[in-house]
């Protein structure tokens, strides 16, 4: 058996090191979500604010770069030792990448960066809950500021949304996004004029008032016939769904229970779960190394609308588990397995995006994508930015928003900083698409097996093709490796031209 290398050794027991302080920090905005009482804000701020200054500070240490220019040339990438492993070879890559990009922003920056987000998340969870958005934009500017001083730190050629962008999906520019968006919202907006021209779904019986403790019933069942070990993983209730991968054994899941919507809980978790099961996927051997990490936000986001819309949202998966369903919601008993899929398919232009159908859930991502662009180049101005949500909304979708709680305060990610991750929303439907064709061509017989409640041999192919390569690939390099093709909207738009043409007659 061959050795590792000693300095080998040496920068992924740093490596290791650095993750575990970044697991107890994920914990940290994880308790700040579900447990932490409000009025703990502040010291929670100082903490996350400590915490993250630390952990880069551990990331682009004098001793992390000492290991690794001793393993690789930072110039050229050129591997200074020779007998490596490709294992080996991809982690000092992406250590390399990774570092470059870090040691640019300074740790007084991330510090800063850190404090002002705790404490906006907080202002956010306010001003949405009393729909007062002035309470949020001071901190919304703050933000805004602050990403385009990391976009100037970290430097752009064609645009300062390019390196924020670059930060979630590395594959990916500005001007390429907005190239698929295009097509996208064309497709889309086409099908969807198809869809409102024919005769509506009455799904009226999916909003009768189900109490907190039913829907809670209804998720812990969910998630009992989904193949995850339930030693390694935990639900809570936040005021947004989110997962939280502390080490593949230690995954933390939210969901949230809307009285008036008991399916938006069961997708929701479906959705969180499918970012659980990527992070208990990737190799627990090489935790603590891009060996063992996500490939970047669009991939993991496509494990997560794998599970909530191609598997979820379709007839196997409720011939297998509707009659449970139906058993747990009595109500239920008296509407057939075919309206109720129909129902869960309705399409209607929705303000929430979250709540969104599949034929519209995209066009919440470009208006997102637009706004952040105006935003961070400053055609747009913080104080403009309820006015010009509404009126992208009418452009697109034709409704306007009520309130500003369901239109610009509705999502948690500005608050948090990130300014880049939602196109990756949108990209993470198209690469699922992609994998599922894939997948569908390895098992023709997929929708029979699922019928008869097996899930296990859909999170195994996704181990296999997706998971268990951490960063071994690109995102891009991945979907050909798998696919056999490069990125294209394709797949995506056929499934759901083929899907709706069905449910609604056309």
């Amino acid at each position: 058996m061959k050795k590792t290398h000693p300095l080998f050794v040496e920068l992924t027991e740093q490596s290791k090191e650095i993750h575990t302080y970044g697991s107890i920090l994920s914990l940290l905005h994880w308790d700040q979500e579900t447990q932490m009482p409000s009025g703990g804000i502040t010291a929670r701020s100082q903490q996350i604010a400590l915490l993250s200054k630390h952990v880069h500070e551990e990331k682009t240490s004098k001793k992390f770069r000492s290991r690794l220019e001793k393993l690789i040339h930072l110039s050229s990438g050129k591997p200074k030792i020779k007998g490596l492993s490709k294992q080996e070879l991809i982690c000092l890559r992406e250590w390399r990448k990774t570092f470059l990009k870090d040691t640019k922003l300074p740790s007084r920056f991330i510090e800063e960066f850190s404090q002002v987000t705790s404490e906006a998340i907080q202002i956010w969870a306010i001003a949405r809950e009393q729909n007062k958005v002035k309470l949020f934009l001071p901190f919304l500017q703050k933000i805004v500021d602050l990403n385009r001083k990391k976009a100037d730190i970290l430097g752009f050629k064609d645009h300062p949304y390019d390196p924020l962008l670059e930060s979630h999906e590395p594959c990916m520019t500005t001007s390429r996004v907005g190239t698929i968006f295009a097509d996208l919202q064309e497709q889309l907006t086409t099908l969807l004029k198809k869809i409102q021209a024919a005769e509506p779904i009455d799904d009226r019986f999916l909003h009768k008032i189900v109490s907190k403790e039913k829907q809670m019933e209804m998720a812990q069942f969910f998630l009992s016939k989904l193949p995850v070990d339930p030693t390694y993983f935990r639900l809570d209730l936040s005021n947004h769904p989110f997962s939280t991968g502390i080490h593949p054994h230690d995954a933390r899941i939210t969901t949230r229970v809307i009285p008036k919507a008991f399916m938006s809980n069961i997708f929701s978790l479906l959705h969180e779960a499918g970012h659980m099961m990527y992070d208990m996927g990737l190799p627990t051997k090489y935790w603590g190394t891009p060996l063992a990490e996500a490939v970047s936000l669009s991939i993991h986001e496509s494990q997560s609308r794998w599970w909530e819309t191609l598997i979820g949202r379709n007839l196997p998966f409720w011939r297998s588990f509707y009659p449970s369903l139906q058993e747990l919601y009595s109500p239920l008993k008296k509407v057939p397995l075919e309206q109720f899929y129909r129902s869960i398919n309705k399409v209607s232009p929705s303000y929430i995006r979250v709540e969104s159908d599949e034929v519209t859930y995209c066009l919440h991502i470009i208006l997102r994508f637009e706004i952040e662009k105006q935003l961070v180049s400053g055609s747009l101005a913080v104080t403009d930015l309820p006015d010009f949500w509404n009126c992208k909304m009418q452009e697109l979708f034709g409704i306007k928003p009520r309130t500003d709680t369901e239109g610009c305060l509705q999502d948690i990610h500005w608050s948090l900083g990130e300014f880049g991750y939602f196109p990756t929303y949108a990209l993470g439907n198209v690469f699922a698409a992609q994998f599922f064709s894939a997948f569908a061509t390895e098992h023709k017989d997929w929708d029979e097996k699922i019928t008869q409640g097996d899930l296990a041999f859909v999170r195994e192919w996704l181990k296999k093709n997706v998971h268990q390569w951490g960063r071994t690939y690109d995102a891009e390099e991945l979907v050909k490796k798998v696919t056999k093709q490069g990125l294209s909207t394709d797949a995506y738009c056929t499934y759901l031209k083929k899907k709706y043409g069905s449910i609604y007659g056309f």
